[in-house]
């Protein structure tokens, strides 16, 4: 992927120097959650959603969500021009700005793009205070894409997920939960929290989920045709990266069992299918996976 030299967002916050914290139990909300449901989480949703605390709502308090305190959140420079790894999410944060700005516009409407805060440890958010355990995620509450950039050594290392492509289509499937927000989606799905079951909500997340990656499919596809910047075997990552992450294959690697009803995210060949779809189209519209009768 040749991407150094390329324009960089001016929408990332480094939180890194304020060391964010660390250690101890998450709490959220003013309630204690588990090992056994924070490594249940981070196994089902190594890149997570619209909220990466719902998972851990689901999995702590059945069908309703997790009460969650907004924290509050010092400002944060930009990162320095010299540090290659915040250059990279900047360049490929900035790609996105300009395909979904394009986009939008050419439907009539306006994309607000968000920001993306680099942290360490633990770092305060509109969702609650969020955890580099929990991996990259976006929280609609502040409309911010949260990274600990040593996530990307657990891909590589742990995950069997390396590349700069694959490391591209986890900020691009995070960014397209922000595009799901400007389109209402997002807010559609929250509503249903509490008033449907826990097999009907996970079923929710998963086209949430399946959606997301189309519309990185969709980032993917107008990104190439404008920059040409992705070598051969950049596409493979990315589509291995979201196989690696398909909900029957972590369980089957943590519990040696697949529960399909338990999905959060959906199944390795539903997320590379839902990628290809974007990828192939470049369309938004065929990335409805909530009227897919077949996912």
């Amino acid at each position: 992927m040749k991407w150094e030299g390329q324009e960089q967002s001016r929408n990332v916050e480094d939180a890194r120097g304020g060391g964010g914290g660390g250690g101890g139990m998450p709490r959220l909300g003013g309630r204690g959650i588990g090992l056994g449901s924070i490594v249940i989480a981070l196994l089902a949703s190594f890149i997570f959603g619209i909220n990466p605390l719902t998972v851990l709502g689901i999995l702590g308090g059945g069908e309703s969500p997790v009460a969650v305190s907004p924290q509050r959140q010092a400002p944060a420079p930009a990162p320095p021009a010299e540090d290659p790894g915040a250059a990279f999410v900047s360049v490929v944060l900035r790609d996105t700005e300009k395909v979904w700005g394009q986009i939008f516009q050419s439907s009539g409407s306006q994309y607000a793009e968000p920001k993306l805060r680099l942290f360490r440890g633990s770092e305060p958010t509109a969702c609650g205070m969020g955890e580099a355990a929990m991996g990259p995620f976006y929280c609609p509450g502040d409309s911010k894409v949260y990274i600990d950039l040593a996530f990307f050594d657990t891909m590589q290392r742990r995950m069997n997920a390396p590349g700069d492509f694959a490391r591209a289509y986890v900020i691009a499937h995070e960014v397209a939960h922000h595009v799901q927000k400007q389109m209402g989606i997002t807010q559609k799905v929250d509503s249903m929290r509490g008033r449907v079951s826990e097999a009907q909500m996970n079923a929710l997340s998963v086209r949430v989920e399946l959606q997301a990656d189309c519309l990185a499919g969709v980032w993917t596809f107008h990104s190439q045709r404008g920059k040409n910047w992705l070598d051969q075997g950049d596409i493979e990552e990315a589509l291995n990266a979201a196989a690696q992450i398909g909900d029957d294959n972590l369980q089957r690697k943590s519990q040696g069992m697949v529960v399909p009803e338990s999905f959060t995210h959906g199944s390795s060949a539903q997320r590379v299918t839902w990628f290809k779809r974007g990828l192939q189209s470049g369309s938004p519209q065929q990335c409805d996976t909530f009227n897919a009768r077949q996912l």
